[in-house]
């Protein structure tokens, strides 16, 4: 049986380590996700970074929502809050249009190196 009340409460207890490790987590698996698309890898790998990436996002939106739910509104929230959804959305942006994703960040890559 799934009992949320346990969960939350592991979830703020040992807020800490989950959040040491689901940070870096998600930069980096999306951070891999984007590097696969740049590199015009097979959909199959894209698809599979992707869905990865997307677990530790979601993970993270969760535990910050346990922390709503019994009233803690602080900058961390909003911080952890921000850096799930924007990982979650462009795991999601690359597993829907990875064209469209590829162009932009080439598009970057190209301005960038005009820039030097």
């Amino acid at each position: 049986m799934f009992e949320f009340h346990t969960l939350s409460e592991f979830s703020r207890a040992h807020c800490i380590g989950i959040c040491a490790f689901l940070v870096p987590a998600n930069l980096l698996l999306t951070l891999h996700t984007l590097i696969l698309t740049v590199l015009g890898r097979p959909q199959e790998q894209i698809v599979r970074a992707a869905g990865i990436a997307c677990i530790p996002a979601l993970l993270m939106v969760l535990h910050v929502f346990t922390w709503w739910a019994i009233g803690v509104v602080m900058a961390p929230t909003y911080i952890l809050l921000c850096l799930g959804s924007v990982c979650l959305a462009i795991s999601i942006w690359s597993l829907a249009h990875p064209t469209s994703i590829n162009r932009l960040l080439n598009s970057l890559r190209s301005k960038a190196s005009i820039a030097e």
